[in-house]
């Protein structure tokens, strides 16, 4: 496991990052013990980038994740994420991106995760009643305290994050990116590049889709929302989207690799400045999901997955959280 540099600030980590969010909810029942096992083969395999946010749970990945620290933490760069506002009941309050939140929302996390400084720290979504100005103003003065080493920002456009840089460097943003869902190739990449800003990869593999192994979202079982409300697992979007996967599997078993080992083999191909971050709570999709950093592909091949093709329906069954301002 080689390593990356996200930023001109200094923060560097793992070429493959952890997301650690279905250890705790959206895909389906929660399995504290293995997910804990995950973490310990995720160090053990090299990684060292975990990803969680306050709204996991809600809360409860951040407890995980902070119970799994004790005795690691000098090992461990711990990203999280606020601005997501929910209730401990799991009920949602909406965006929040007011400065006195911030610091509210860094305490809390902090607490829960139990170390004294976080290492990467996102605004999660974008807060529109919010001039970012303000949101990362008060997220500077997090780092000021030594509360927060750098800062991030998820799902901003060219335009945010121009104006949040101007306040204060930011070192990533976190924005899904994936053989078929290339949308920040148009400009946002661009942006990150012409400012010396680290792009960390989400959803890298399609939700799982880019794996090859979800022919039937139905068979994800109860509270996997992919299974009941993720517009790209459903009716005729599943059925064009499967034939996108096909020639993802064809390239892998030519290579004598796994679909998901080439899909995230082409997005590090990227550029250096990109980190993808498949999530999973199982050690054996994380084993897999590893075995990425050997596949090496041909122009040719690159080539070919570059023609895959756009995913057919929206990212999220409701857009309205993402930050679209010219």
């Amino acid at each position: 496991m080689n390593h990356r540099t996200l930023g001109k600030q200094g923060l560097k980590v793992s070429e493959l990052g952890l997301g650690c969010m279905g250890m705790s909810e959206f895909y389906g029942p929660r399995d504290d013990a293995e997910s804990l096992a995950t973490l310990d083969r995720a160090l053990e395999l090299g990684i060292d980038f975990f990803d969680t946010a306050d709204m996991y749970g809600p809360f409860t990945n951040e407890r995980l994740l902070g119970g799994w620290l004790k005795g690691k933490r000098d090992r461990v760069v711990i990203a999280t994420k606020f601005g997501n506002e929910r209730r401990e009941d799991g009920s949602w309050v909406g965006l929040n991106g007011h400065p006195d939140y911030v610091k509210k929302a860094c305490d809390a996390s902090l607490s829960r995760l139990g170390v004294d400084v976080i290492d990467l720290y996102y605004q999660h979504r974008v807060d529109p009643k919010v001039p970012i100005e303000d949101t990362v103003g008060a997220m500077a003065g997090l780092v000021k305290a030594g509360k927060v080493r750098y800062l991030g920002l998820s799902e901003a456009s060219a335009k945010t994050i121009r104006r949040a840089h101007a306040v204060h460097p930011i070192s990533a943003l976190q924005t899904e990116y994936s053989i078929f869902e290339r949308h920040v190739e148009a400009d946002i990449l661009k942006t990150t590049r012409e400012l010396g800003i680290g792009f960390v990869a989400y959803s890298p593999l399609g939700r799982g889709l880019l794996t090859g192994t979800l022919a039937d979202p139905k068979a994800l079982g109860k509270g996997d929302f992919r299974a009941e409300r993720y517009p790209r697992m459903s009716g005729e979007n599943l059925k064009q989207n499967l034939a996108l996967v096909e020639e993802v599997k064809r390239v892998a078993a030519a290579k004598k690799a796994t679909a998901a080992q080439v899909a995230l083999a082409w997005l590090s191909s990227r550029g250096a400045d990109v980190v993808p971050i498949p999530g999973t709570k199982r050690r054996k999709y994380l084993d897999d999901n590893c075995g990425a950093v050997a596949v090496k592909l041909s122009a040719d091949e690159l080539g070919t997955l570059d023609r895959v093709g756009a995913a057919a329906g929206p990212r999220y069954a409701d857009m309205g959280s993402i930050d679209t301002s010219a």
